[in-house]
């Protein structure tokens, strides 16, 4: 009989192979995200990286998954067991069927969210809905055409996911600007005007899409919050970006389009497809404030919108038999799946570092170290410039649960109040994450996914990228975190 207090031999050796199972895991990870972080390096895509560790993590866990299961999930698993004995095969199904499953439906919301914006970004770009922005930013003053495309990026870019705007405006600033130099200096400016406005709004970015559909942040409060020290983080760069370049330069000659074809759109069609399309996506949030449903759903009811008013638009073409997708980039296809394949990867990722219980020692850990919320986000910022911006902020969200009495937390933690407020819904600490990471993801061109279809699409270095723009976002990204601090500091 063991003595008390004892532990035998077979309980430490089974903490032993959970401890060895979790650094196993977490190596894992670790080695994905760093290369995903060096795609330009391998020429391995992020998205195939993300898929394979997020997977394989998945069957490791799920292959020895008793011990988390028992520390993690023990009363309930108890009631699953119902007395029976906790055998491999039990284990396994109670992951399948109440832990994996959450996690699952989670991020299916958010990949059909993903899918739905991209299919409306791509019905609007078929039908050229974004001509217009061609015609009202071409001219040879730099400055003009710099702020032009830039603002119309914000535009976009609070509405559609970052990737899919950048890609779409360095396709409309190719068809402008002559030279490749000014391209890779402006289309920098797109790319940070891309991350920093899609920070600004719940549907504006990836990661504060997750954010909102766990429940940490609210639509208004979090646009009111961000705007500003957003609004800020994009005029600092821009206004420096303008200033290197000439006051003029070569743009490209407009062709003569073609006025013989009747079923192109007009002008009065392109903007009503434009209207429901992006008026639609901002009606999301009080759809879902209205309806509890998931926002998936509100997304889904304006692409279904959007598409039948297309085939109405275009029902000359269609009696015609000529094909609708005959203006629909293939690019835009593959960023679009590229994109969602990545978001599952990372999220497969993200999970496992929480059932593994990685995530919870973490927060330990910045509660008794660091204990400033404003220090971790600047520590987040800067590893996403190294790293993913997408993989750390989806990490660094789920370090926390989003708490509903603060002061219990403090007591239960032993916490400071004040910092212990910072993690309730629309807290501080879930501002300042999402702000630094989408900001600080742009101090270097593989810390985002804009950011590496910049170097692919005009060849933009990482020498010529870290002597130009990294600075300039650095300064945008500390004045407008500042700008943050001292307006939360005044309200409070």
């Amino acid at each position: 009989m063991l003595a008390k207090g004892k532990k035998g031999p077979s309980t430490n050796k089974k903490a032993h192979q959970t401890k060895t199972m979790t650094i196993a895991i977490l190596s894992l990870i670790l080695i994905g995200y760093v290369l995903i972080s060096n795609e330009h390096v391998t020429n391995i895509n992020k998205a195939t990286i993300a898929l394979f560790v997020g997977v394989v993590g998945w069957i490791l866990f799920i292959c020895t998954g008793m011990d988390f299961i028992l520390k993690m999930h023990g009363t309930a698993f108890a009631a699953f067991a119902d007395g029976a004995a906790a055998t491999s095969e039990l284990v396994k199904e109670y992951i399948a069927r109440h832990v994996f499953i959450r996690y699952a439906a989670d991020l299916g919301g958010v990949a059909l969210f993903l899918l739905a914006t991209m299919n409306i970004a791509s019905v609007l770009n078929a039908n050229g809905c974004f001509d217009f922005i061609t015609d009202l930013v071409r001219t040879k003053d730099s400055r003009v055409l710099l702020w032009g495309l830039v603002g119309f990026t914000c535009l976009l870019s609070a509405n559609l996911d970052n990737l899919t705007t950048t890609v779409l405006m360095l396709m409309i600033m190719k068809n402008i600007i002559q030279q490749t130099r000014w391209r890779m200096w402006i289309g920098s400016a797109i790319v940070i005007a891309a991350n920093c406005s899609g920070a600004t709004t719940v549907i504006g970015d990836i990661t504060s899409l997750f954010v909102w559909t766990k429940g940490a942040i609210t639509p208004t409060d979090f646009t009111a919050a961000l705007v500003l020290p957003a609004l800020i983080a994009i005029a600092i760069p821009t206004a420096l970006i303008g200033r290197a370049l000439p006051a003029h330069i070569e743009i490209v000659r407009p062709s003569t389009r073609y006025r013989g074809d009747q079923n192109t759109l007009r002008l009065w069609q392109r903007i009503l497809l434009l209207v429901v399309g992006l008026g639609g996506l901002w009606f999301i949030p009080t759809y879902h404030r209205i309806t509890h449903l998931p926002p998936f759903l509100g997304a889904m009811c304006v692409l279904g919108v959007l598409w039948v008013v297309h085939e109405i638009m275009n029902r000359r073409r269609i009696r015609s038999g000529q094909p609708l997708d005959a203006r629909i980039d293939l690019h835009f296809q593959f960023v679009s799946m590229q994109t969602i394949l990545y978001v599952v990867g990372i999220f497969l990722c993200v999970s496992l570092l929480i059932e593994t219980g990685i995530m919870s020692t973490l927060s330990a850990w910045c509660d008794e170290w660091i204990h400033n919320i404003y220090i971790m986000s600047v520590a987040m910022g800067l590893i996403s410039a190294v790293l993913d911006n997408i993989a750390l902020v989806l990490t660094a969200i789920n370090i926390y649960p989003v708490a509903t009495d603060a002061a219990a937390l403090a007591t239960a933690n032993a916490l400071d109040p004040v910092y212990a407020e910072s993690f309730v819904q629309n807290g501080q600490y879930w501002h300042l994450i999402i702000y630094s990471g989408c900001v600080a993801g742009c101090l270097l061109p593989i810390g985002n996914l804009s950011g590496y279809a910049l170097m692919k699409a005009e060849d933009v270095s990482m020498a010529w990228y870290i002597r130009h723009i990294m600075p300039k976002v650095l300064l945008g990204w500390l004045v407008g975190l500042g700008t943050y601090f001292i307006v939360d500091l005044w309200l409070r």
